[in-house]
C-alpha cells in the first residue's frame, strides 16, 4: 500500500424506514488519531460505529464524522406539551380580557413553537437496531471515501518527497566533493596568518601538526556517511507497507541535525553554500512530510 496523506472527505446518503440521512467524514493534519462525531440524539449507537471505523482504516489525523438525520413527514407520533400551551394561554388572557387581543385559534396554538412535538422515543428496540445499522453503513462507506481520499493525497506526495530526498542526495555529494579541499584550504590559511604574525620563525611542521588538528575539526565525512545512511532510510520508508509518518518526521530532524553540524564545521565559503541549500531542502521535506500519515 502506498503512503497515505491525512486531509480529505467522504460523503454517504442512504434512507431506511422512514428516515433518510446524509454522512460526511473528512480529517486533517494531526499527530495522533483523534475522532469526532456529530449525530441525532437517541442513536447512540452510531457513535461507536464512526470510532471503530475510523480507528480501522486511519492511524494519524484528526478525523470529524457528522450525520444529519430527519424522520419522514407523517412518520411516527406526535404529541403536544400542554404545559407549554398553557403558558402560552396565561400569557394572552390578559391582553383578551382587555380586548386587545381576539380569543385565540386552535389551529394558531397548535402553530406556535414548543407546542408540537416529534415524540422520537416511539422508535422500538428493533426498528431502532436496523436504522442504526443501516446508517452504520452509510457511515462505513463515507470513511470508506475518506480513505480513497487520503490515498490519493498520498499518491501525489510520493512524487514530490522521492525528489526531495534524491535532491539530499545530491547535495551531499557536492559536498563531499567541495569538502575534500578543506585540509588543503585550512592548510594554507593557517600557514599564511602564522607567517605573517610568526614570520620565518614558524616551521613547516608546526604548521603541518597544527593545520592536521583543525583539520580533523573541520572534518566532515561523518556527517555526509550518516546523510547517506537517512537517503537510504528515507527511501525505504517511502516504498513501506505501512504508516510511515511519525518515523519520516523522525528522520527528518536527524537530516537537519547532520547539515547543521556540516554547516558549522566548514572552513570554505562554497561548503557552507551546500550546506544551505541543503538545510532548505530539508525543510521543505519536513513540510511536506506534515501531511503523511
Amino acid at each position: 500500500m502506498p503512503i497515505s496523506g491525512m486531509t480529505g472527505f467522504g460523503r454517504a446518503e442512504g434512507e431506511h424506514a422512514g428516515w433518510s440521512w446524509a454522512v460526511e467524514a473528512r480529517s486533517v493534519n494531526g499527530r495522533n488519531l483523534e475522532v469526532r462525531f456529530r449525530g441525532p440524539p437517541g442513536l447512540d449507537g452510531l457513535e461507536r460505529a464512526a470510532r471503530e471505523g475510523a480507528q480501522a482504516r486511519f492511524q494519524r489525523g484528526q478525523v470529524t464524522v457528522g450525520v444529519q438525520a430527519r424522520r419522514a413527514e407523517g412518520v411516527g407520533a406526535v404529541r403536544i406539551n400542554a404545559e407549554q400551551l398553557e403558558r402560552y394561554l396565561a400569557f394572552g388572557a390578559p391582553y383578551v380580557a382587555d380586548g386587545r387581543a381576539a380569543p385565540p385559534r386552535l389551529d394558531g396554538l397548535l402553530a406556535l413553537r414548543g407546542v408540537v412535538e416529534a415524540d422520537d422515543a416511539g422508535l422500538d428496540p428493533e426498528t431502532q437496531a436496523g436504522l442504526e445499522g443501516a446508517i452504520g453503513a452509510s457511515i462505513a462507506a463515507a470513511l470508506d471515501e475518506l480513505l480513497a481520499a487520503r490515498r490519493g493525497e498520498g499518491a501525489a506526495l510520493t512524487p514530490v518527497l522521492a525528489g526531495q530526498v534524491d535532491r539530499i542526495a545530491e547535495l551531499s555529494e557536492q559536498a563531499r566533493g567541495v569538502a575534500a579541499g578543506q585540509p588543503a584550504a585550512i592548510k594554507a590559511r593557517f600557514e599564511a596568518r602564522l607567517k605573517e604574525l610568526a614570520g620565518e620563525a614558524a616551521s613547516e611542521e608546526r604548521i603541518v601538526q597544527e593545520a592536521a588538528a583543525m583539520g580533523v575539526k573541520a572534518d566532515v565525512r561523518e556527517e555526509l556517511d550518516r546523510l547517506a545512511g537517512h537517503v537510504d532510510a528515507a527511501r525505504g520508508l517511502l516504498a513501506a507497507d505501512a504508516a510511515v509518518g511519525r518515523r519520516l518526521d523522525f528522520l527528518t530532524q536527524e537530516f537537519m541535525r547532520e547539515a547543521n553540524t556540516l554547516c558549522s564545521k566548514s572552513q570554505l565559503a562554497a561548503l557552507t553554500a551546500v550546506g544551505l541549500d541543503l538545510k532548505a531542502t530539508i525543510e521543505q521535506f519536513r513540510e511536506q512530510v506534515q501531511n503523511v500519515e
